[in-house]
């Protein structure tokens, strides 16, 4: 048996995390792993790679559970055992149980042939009343599929994804090394065959599992989208697919992405500790601020010119463009702080950590507002409502939503500073969510490998999509009508909201 190298167990967690949908631990592991500097080439694990070695384990402590002077039927056996058993008992354990289970199993034989002969008899009727349900299924069956639209041609995890402002144009970017822009037509979901641009992030094949893209976000005007990748670069390209700029600065991964609502500066936050902001126009870089001492995790506009960064080193730094040191500093998380937003007016700053905590700061004070803390595990991300002052929604109460590994979401009265609804209808880490144009709705994506639709209002979920891979994120287009989510199997799925 050939042996595991540390090299090849790196990449086999490596992998597992990112498929299991802990991005940002993913790449903080392969950074300090050093698998940017490997020689071998990454995507020669397999998918489910330590779920593999771990079935190998129990099947071998199987194998052995049956060694015996008779001659057993091996696979029945393993039918008597349940998987904790295996990793709990030993063998001569094992061995008992199973010969207990075989003698309950005699017993029950004639029992069991009698109520075989009986079921026998109602077959006809049973088969006609599970054709009928089926055909009553069919047509409900089919309008489900309709509803959904899925782009296939990534080949490797889709690890985000963003519709344009302007147009029908959908952006997903991969492990692949690669980013695609889908035209989804304006219709109902399966009514057109959308067409795909390639954006490859490749200057030679043998560099690919340095390219994941990690990172994307189209300009206000959706006429140009901005890629960030595993290699430290970012890259800047037309609607039309073209590359026009190549930015590189960092040393390290690029997690955080973000054009100014203006478009003149792009803003990248990596794990090298630094945020860069790039010039546009120039495709120079404008200012690299170097205030963390530990990796970035996310970055967010506040208006034109001054920014906010977030890290594992528990702090918040808020900055300006053309200063040399922060001009506000938030501390008071006790573990990495995963994601930061401001809220529509630019006065409101949320935040969420591993520490299981929201909070809520504002620029007038140095500690924060709001400290919500009715999560149980870490929380991965929140989102403010596109409703309330300095939005097309003026009339409707601000929210802020935070997404958790607790599997719910939590929705929060900020004026109030109180929590409003517990959505709980997820069975896994929720990894992403995103509200509706209109605020009405909200669609959240799980581990768990389903995507829900939630109504604000009432608190509960007027759809479900189950997929076959876990989510990584959530979007909604500009009309409301349609969400997109992005899957670890590769695919990207565009579902009709018509509700």
């Amino acid at each position: 048996m050939a042996s595991l190298t540390s090299e090849t167990l790196n990449f086999i967690v490596f992998r597992y995390l990112s498929e299991s949908g802990f991005t940002h631990s993913a790449f903080t592991f392969g950074y300090e792993a050093g698998l940017n500097r490997s020689t071998m080439d990454g995507h020669l694990v397999p998918p489910g790679a330590l779920i593999q070695f771990v079935q190998k384990g129990i099947q071998y402590l199987e194998l052995e559970t049956n060694l015996s002077n008779d001659d057993t039927d091996m696979d029945e056996d393993f039918k008597l055992l349940e998987p904790l058993d295996l990793i709990t008992k030993d063998v001569d354990e094992l061995r008992k149980i199973i010969k207990e289970k075989k003698e309950k199993v005699q017993k029950d034989k004639p029992r069991r042939k009698d109520k075989a002969n009986a079921d026998h008899k109602r077959e006809p009727t049973r088969e006609r009343e599970m054709e009928k349900q089926q055909k009553e299924k069919e047509p409900e069956q089919d309008k489900e599929k309709s509803d959904v639209m899925v782009l296939e041609g990534h080949t490797s995890e889709v690890f985000v994804c963003a519709w344009s402002p302007k147009g029908s144009l959908l952006a997903s970017g991969s492990g692949d090394a690669t980013a695609r822009i889908w035209t989804i037509g304006d219709g109902p979901c399966n009514s057109t065959i959308p067409n795909v641009l390639v954006l490859n992030h490749l200057e030679s094949q043998a560099t690919e599992e340095n390219k994941d893209v990690t990172s994307l976000d189209w300009n206000s005007k959706g006429t140009l989208l901005a890629t960030g990748s595993y290699d430290g670069g970012a890259r800047i390209w037309k609607r039309s697919g073209e590359l026009i700029s190549t930015l590189n600065k960092h040393k390290e991964p690029i997690i955080s992405l973000k054009w100014n609502k203006k478009g003149d500066y792009l803003l990248s936050g990596s794990i090298d500790t630094t945020a860069v902001v790039w010039n546009v126009k120039s495709g120079e870089l404008k200012q690299q601020f170097d205030f963390h001492s530990g990796p970035l995790l996310d970055v967010a506009w506040r208006n034109n010119d001054s920014f906010a960064t977030s890290s594992t080193d528990n702090m918040i730094y808020v900055c300006k463009v053309g200063e040399n040191k922060p001009v506000k500093t938030f501390s008071g998380h006790q573990n990495e702080i995963n994601a930061i937003k401001w809220d529509p007016s630019g006065s409101l700053l949320a935040s969420c950590s591993d520490d299981t905590t929201v909070k809520i700061w504002s620029m007038k004070q140095d500690v924060c507002l709001h400290d919500f803390r009715e999560h149980s595990k870490e929380i991965h991300t929140i989102k403010w409502s596109p409703t309330g002052a300095g939005t097309s929604n003026p009339n409707q109460q601000l929210l802020l939503a935070s997404a958790s590994f607790d599997s719910t979401v939590k929705l929060w009265d900020v004026d109030q500073g109180r929590l409003l609804h517990s959505l709980n209808g997820h069975r896994e880490p929720i990894y992403s969510i995103a509200f509706s144009p209109n605020g009405e709705y909200m669609a959240s994506g799980s581990l768990d490998k389903c995507m829900n639709i939630w109504s604000v209002k009432e608190a509960k979920i007027v759809k479900t999509y189950n997929g076959d891979g876990c989510i990584f994120e959530v979007c909604w287009n500009k009309e409301g009508n349609k969400v997109a989510a992005c899957f670890a199997n590769k695919k990207v799925c565009v579902y009709d909201m018509r509700l």
